[in-house]
């Protein structure tokens, strides 16, 4: 029997000709992460094991982003700490405020993760990188801290689900809503500690920023990981960014799969997920009257300049309902300057939303956009749990850049075609 794609890269990072699913393997990482909220807790656990260095100061990154800019005297503190010991240990990737970004945007577009490589992170998001053709999973402050000590971590080599996807989306289906269509059709369990592949000739009709999107979401639907077929669109994007060698990776064509899907991108329609589960989606035509009083455009999941374009274009010779607040959050500084000299920010501003520096904030109910009891938003982001963005009686509703821009339009839950053009 062969190897998907993932266990192909967890053999070769444990040194292993060949692996099996539920067989625990040590493999060596390219790179260990951790932000502002998680990585205090590894250094203390770093601290614990009573080494001086780390095992690569190249290949760790620390990204404080989650609370920053520092919004509360705590949040400063924990950023000092991790500040401190990055520059003790000599840590390279430190990145905070004019350089910073939110991390699963950020390491991509600095180069740091390239196909083929092995990631750990602690955050539950840095599945991200399977976008790339890299095995990408979130683990523990504890596991983070063995990682900077030792390069190296444990796992258990997971089942996987393929997902085969053909045909072209529409207008405006994107990548997010690719995910919360597969996510209400399998569940929040239904890939539960497995690899889900993505494969298929639809691959070509998504861009990068629409595979980023999906990967970043594997873990809502509880995937280990979430891995794309490398392809030309993806060769490119990494000569872009990074100098890195890589390795591609192609799953056998008799590796075994625990499921096979098949999805018709053409049938995908504009999905929102619905209080307080990922998996409670509609398409949009099936929500209803559904009034709101806030609208997020950012995060890991959408807040790359794709994103921020798919809003201008909608919000651009229009105003946001009074009463909605949108804010906008560019993943990055990069994504920030650039759509700053496409002009995006104009469109934004005039059309009465709000733009951030790059931040996490309202995506974790952190600062930037709080909600109040009773109050609705709607958002780019990936989880949309009670209490995920404020008050444990207010409601988030996930969706895509488009449906985002069009709600904070109409004031309700909207397409962007039900705007006139």
């Amino acid at each position: 029997m062969g190897m998907t794609m993932t266990q192909k890269i967890l053999a070769d990072h444990a040194g292993m000709e060949k692996v099996e699913a539920g067989q625990l393997v040590k493999v060596k990482v390219d790179m260990v992460l951790g932000n502002d909220i998680t990585t205090p807790v590894a250094v203390k656990e770093f601290r614990k094991i009573g080494l001086d260095r780390v095992f690569d100061v190249n290949k760790i990154a620390i990204v404080p982003d989650h609370f920053t800019p520092n919004k509360d005297i705590k949040s400063a503190e924990q950023v000092k700490f991790i500040r401190e010991f990055a520059r003790e240990m000599g840590i390279v990737n430190f990145f905070e405020i004019g350089q910073m970004g939110v991390e699963h945007a950020l390491l991509p577009e600095k180069g740091l993760v390239v196909p083929g490589d092995a990631v750990i992170g602690a955050d539950s998001h840095t599945c991200t990188y399977g976008a790339l053709g890299a095995f990408s999973t979130g683990v523990g402050s504890t596991d983070m801290a063995a990682g900077m000590a030792t390069g190296e971590a444990w796992f258990k080599v997971p089942e996987a689900i393929k997902f085969v996807l053909k045909g072209k989306p529409g207008k405006w289906v994107s990548g997010k809503d690719v995910i919360l269509h597969i996510i209400g059709m399998i569940g929040v369990d239904g890939a539960l500690y497995q690899s889900m592949e993505f494969a298929g000739d639809g691959l070509r009709h998504l861009s990068m920023d629409d595979r980023f999107a999906m990967a970043n979401m594997a873990i809502e639907a509880g995937g280990k990981n979430g891995i794309f077929e490398v392809d030309d669109r993806t060769i490119e994007y990494v000569k872009e960014h990074s100098s890195k060698p890589y390795k591609v990776y192609t799953a056998d064509g008799d590796a075994a799969y625990a499921a096979v899907y098949e999805i018709d991108l053409c049938a995908v329609k504009p999905t929102v997920a619905f209080p307080h589960l990922p998996e409670n989606t509609r398409t949009i035509d099936n929500v209803g009257d559904v009034k709101i009083d806030q609208v997020v455009i950012g995060s890991c999941t959408n807040g790359r300049i794709e994103d921020l374009r798919i809003a201008g274009e909608i919000l651009k010779g229009r105003k946001v309902h009074p009463g909605v607040r949108c804010i906008i959050i560019p993943a990055t500084q990069k994504i920030w300057k650039q759509a700053m000299s496409e002009g995006l920010f104009h469109i934004f501003i005039d059309a009465g939303a709000a733009v951030s520096t790059p931040t996490c904030g309202p995506c974790l109910g952190g600062h930037m956009g709080i909600l109040a009891k009773g109050e609705r938003a709607v958002a780019t982001t990936n989880r949309n749990f009670v209490g995920r963005m404020g008050d444990p009686e207010s409601e988030v509703y996930l969706a895509s850049p488009a449906v985002a821009a069009a709600s904070a339009v109409a004031g309700k839950l909207a397409s962007p075609e039900e705007l006139e053009y």
